[in-house]
C-alpha cells in the first residue's frame, strides 16, 4: 500500500461511478484485518501509530467511495475537474425553475400526503441524476458535465434533507 494511492487504487478497484459495494465492502474489511493497530503491539508506539494513520486513511476512502455523491465528486476532481460547489452554482434554467417550484410545493404542503408526494418526486430526481452522472462519468468520460450533475445532485440531496425535516416536524405536531 502507498499512501501515495488515490481511493481505488488503494481498494484496487476500477476508477468508476458504478462500483460493486458488496466488493468494497469486503476490500475495505481485508484493509482494516490488515493495518489493525492490535497486529503491531509486538513492534511498538511508532509502529502502531503509523497503523493507525492507515487506518484512518482507509476509513476515509472507504467513506468517500461508498456514498455515490461523495464518490462521483471525487471522481471528477482526479479528472481534473473539481466540482467548486461553493463557488460555481450556475445552474441550467429548466433546472433552476425546478427548484423554484418544489420550494413553493414545500411552502404549500400542508398535510402529510403532499410532503411524502414531494419526497417521492426528490428520490426521483435523484435517482435520475444518478443516472446521468454514471453515464457521464463511466460511459461518456465528460468530468464537466459530470461536475456540472454532482452540483445539481448536491442541491437535490440538500433538498431532500429539508422535506425529510418538515415530515419529521409534521409529525411530531401530530403527536
Amino acid at each position: 500500500m502507498n499512501l501515495q494511492d488515490n481511493d481505488f487504487e488503494l481498494f484496487q478497484l476500477p476508477r468508476r461511478q458504478q462500483l460493486d459495494l458488496a466488493e468494497l465492502d469486503q476490500r475495505w474489511k481485508t484493509l482494516q484485518r490488515q493495518v489493525h493497530p492490535d497486529r503491531f503491539v509486538a513492534q511498538g508506539a511508532a509502529a502502531q501509530r503509523v497503523a493507525m494513520q492507515w487506518s484512518v486513511r482507509i476509513n476515509e476512502a472507504y467513506q468517500r467511495l461508498k456514498d455515490p455523491l461523495k464518490r462521483a465528486a471525487y471522481l471528477c476532481e482526479l479528472g481534473g475537474v473539481p466540482v467548486e460547489a461553493h463557488s460555481n452554482t450556475a445552474m441550467p434554467a429548466d433546472f433552476l425553475m425546478q427548484q423554484m417550484e418544489w420550494r413553493e410545493a414545500l411552502d404549500d404542503a400542508e398535510d402529510a400526503g403532499a410532503l411524502q408526494a414531494l419526497a417521492c418526486e426528490v428520490q426521483q430526481a435523484s435517482s435520475d441524476a444518478l443516472q446521468e452522472v454514471t453515464a457521464a462519468i463511466d460511459t461518456q468520460q465528460d468530468m464537466l458535465a459530470a461536475a456540472a450533475l454532482v452540483r445539481r445532485m448536491m442541491f437535490i440531496q440538500k433538498f431532500a434533507q429539508e422535506v425529510r425535516q418538515r415530515q419529521l416536524q409534521q409529525q411530531l405536531q401530530q403527536s
